[in-house]
């Protein structure tokens, strides 16, 4: 039998219980006949204001994810994707592969994930050198660096905004994310790239793509859009970047 609203596909979607943006944004890049449907990891403990926080931000999703991922298979979805980013880059390329062999494992599905919706994106825009915002502490940063850096791409310049908890990301600005933007760009840098599910940055990279005449890749965006294609939903989206226009 087919879903009467999920004809087409349903997604089942990972995301901690602190992030307030990636479901939104996933809902208003919604297509006809595509589901998504959420799972939260429990984050007991959202402290980021460090390195050490960070890292316990990670131990407690890895803790809990199998569990998330558990409850989201009893709506029987045919798609994973993950609606957190750092887990993803963490370890480099080898790190997203474990990742990637852990939710299928655990689920059986094929998964999209943000660091390689990313590398595929800036694969097809031919960009080798990128300006990268984020919104974790040093240590993030340094596996973001880690996994373009082993795909090939240059990082010339990363602003990570060091958030101090997890819901805080969602507190940061337009202003503040365009300072961001401008702070990692220049005419040595081919694209621009946002981490962190919980920045909420689709509409603004969609912008920032015009007056830049680069690609500016948000997280979700690309999230969605390797979600989608994968599926071979081919359907066009206005107000969400390039990506999901064009491609």
């Amino acid at each position: 039998m087919t879903d009467a609203l999920g004809w087409r596909h349903k997604f089942g979607v990972i995301a901690p219980s602190t992030n307030t943006i990636v479901e939104p944004d996933f809902y208003a890049m919604g297509v006809p006949g595509v589901t998504a449907h959420f799972s939260r990891i429990h984050i007991r403990n959202q402290d980021l204001s460090s390195d050490e926080g960070f890292e316990n931000l990670l131990l407690q999703i890895r803790e809990e994810i199998g569990h998330a991922c558990e409850r989201v298979l009893t709506c029987e979805p045919d798609f994973m994707v993950m609606g957190m980013s750092a887990e993803t880059f963490w370890g480099g390329v080898e790190g997203n592969r474990e990742f990637v062999a852990q939710i299928n494992g655990i689920t059986g599905l094929q998964v999209a994930t943000g660091a390689e919706a990313c590398e595929r994106a800036l694969h097809l825009f031919g960009a080798r050198r990128i300006g990268v915002v984020t919104p974790y502490q040093p240590i993030g940063d340094e596996n973001v660096v880690r996994f373009f850096s082993e795909l090939g791409f240059e990082v010339v310049r990363i602003k990570g905004l060091r958030c101090p908890t997890a819901v805080s990301i969602a507190h940061v600005t337009e202003d503040e994310l365009r300072a961001a933007i401008l702070e990692v760009d220049g005419p040595d840098v081919d694209a621009i790239v946002q981490c962190g599910t919980n920045l909420s940055m689709v509409r603004l990279a969609d912008e920032a793509e015009r007056w830049l005449r680069k690609p500016v890749i948000a997280i979700n965006a690309a999230t969605w859009w390797m979600a989608l294609r994968n599926n071979g939903i081919q359907d066009k989206l206005y107000g969400a970047g390039t990506l999901l226009r064009d491609h």
